[in-house]
């Protein structure tokens, strides 16, 4: 089959700058047939090599077995060398590299007849928007493409729109179009945007599309942004506050996102499992100061998390905005690439993502005992964010799903939004 075209981010730059952050907190699985190759090339007794072998069993049944590079005690990968470069790259060529160390930070999402593009926010350069436009680097993006994805993917189906809502290709561009084109609408206040999505998910979770054709879904998305349109036309200047259950929640969330989870932190044992389990309790109860769960956090009064922090620095619409524009194009927020979770799910999950990001933006800010957020603060809270976002498991069980339906259910989502944007 040829190789399906390409969607590409437009609004989106990167080229790789060796900052090595990848190789330091991503766990790379690779195949038996990369196993194979790189045990050919004689690492194992290379003098620049620390002791054991650079593949290691990673899980899975003894008849299945999954494999993964080997890393440091520090989590740094076994092939990062003493300049952050990879050592592998440097003696056989970047094509001799792990599929998954050349595939990120970009991403590829089945797309009907098309495939999808996103991007991983875990990157700085990602974050920063610098590098090559990414257009110009199709040519590269169709042959990684064709190597990561799968015969017969034209015939995947698209995600649910809500719980039940399973719809056409066509028929879910047509409902999923607003996202980016309200997201696009730069003259609106951020939050305003955020609110009037809101309210189109919600309507979304409501409506049956299962007796409706194409026209009329049409009609439907035209009707219903064109009253959401008019009836959110001013950011609400004042909101209530979140309750008691949504805040719980939100600080769960907060603490998921803010973990580093490298192969150390993996490897820590029992140890590891009682400090974070005792973390989580504080993160529950909310009171005294919050636990740092990585080493850019210091020990932080919750109440300080809670205070305004005045208007966003300069840059930060323009970064939450193509953040979420790159999310929503490159179908990275919803089905196969999001969990399973359907399109209000998914929605919801990734609108959370910036009161969370604001949330922790605050964190690393006190912890440099600042109380203005600075661009550099929200920008670094989003990459440990995104690190997360669609890769934790923990984050795609049932109960993480249960917690984001209450949240956008009860009005909570909306009030996070609101809260966290003072």
């Amino acid at each position: 089959m040829a190789s399906l075209p390409l969607q590409l981010p437009t609004l989106q730059n990167w080229s790789c700058h060796n900052c090595a952050g990848c190789c330091r907190q991503h766990l790379i699985e690779i195949t038996e047939a990369e196993r194979a190759r790189i045990l050919a090339q004689g690492w194992t007794t290379a003098e620049e090599l620390p002791p054991g072998p650079p593949v290691v069993w990673f899980a899975g049944w003894p008849w299945k077995k999954r494999y993964r590079l080997a890393h440091r005690p520090d989590g740094g990968c076994v092939f990062l060398d003493e300049r952050g470069l990879c050592r592998i790259h440097a003696r056989f060529g970047e094509a001799a590299k792990p599929l998954a160390c050349r595939v990120y930070p970009y991403a590829f999402h089945p797309h009907g007849k098309s495939v999808a593009v996103s991007l991983r926010y875990s990157c700085p350069s990602v974050v920063g928007n610098r590098g090559q436009p990414v257009p110009r680097q199709r040519a590269e993006l169709q042959r990684l493409a064709s190597e990561v994805v799968p015969p017969g993917a034209d015939r995947i189906p698209p995600p649910l729109i809500a719980r039940r809502h399973q719809v056409t290709w066509k028929q879910f561009d047509a409902l999923v179009e607003p996202f980016d084109r309200i997201l696009a609408k730069e003259r609106l206040p951020l939050l305003l945007r955020l609110l009037q999505l809101l309210a189109y998910a919600n309507l979304l979770a409501e409506a049956r599309f299962d007796k409706l054709d194409d026209r009329q879904i049409s009609e439907f998305v035209d009707l219903v942004t064109g009253a959401i349109a008019a009836e959110f036309q001013t950011a609400p200047e004042r909101m209530d506050e979140p309750s008691a259950v949504g805040r719980l929640y939100f600080r769960l969330f907060a603490a998921q996102y803010a973990r580093k989870d490298t192969v150390a932190t993996a490897e820590a044992g029992w140890r590891g499992r009682w400090q974070l389990f005792r973390a989580i309790l504080r993160f529950s109860r909310g009171t005294g100061e919050a636990p740092p769960l990585q080493d850019v956090f210091r020990p932080v009064p919750f109440a300080d998390l809670e205070r305004p922090h005045g208007p966003l620095p300069s840059g930060a619409v323009e970064l939450f905005t193509r953040y979420l524009r790159v999310k929503v194009l490159g179908l990275h927020f919803c089905g196969p690439a999001f969990y399973g979770f359907p399109v209000v799910d998914g929605w919801h999950s990734l609108a959370l993502m910036v009161p969370i990001t604001l949330w922790l933006a605050r964190w690393l800010a006190r912890s440099a005992q600042r109380q203005v957020l600075e661009l550099a603060d929200i920008e670094h809270a989003l990459a440990l964010a995104d690190h997360h976002h669609g890769y934790n498991e923990a984050l795609g069980q049932p109960h993480a799903r249960r917690r984001i339906r209450q949240l956008a259910e009860s009005g909570d989502l909306a009030r996070l939004l609101v809260w966290y944007a003072r």
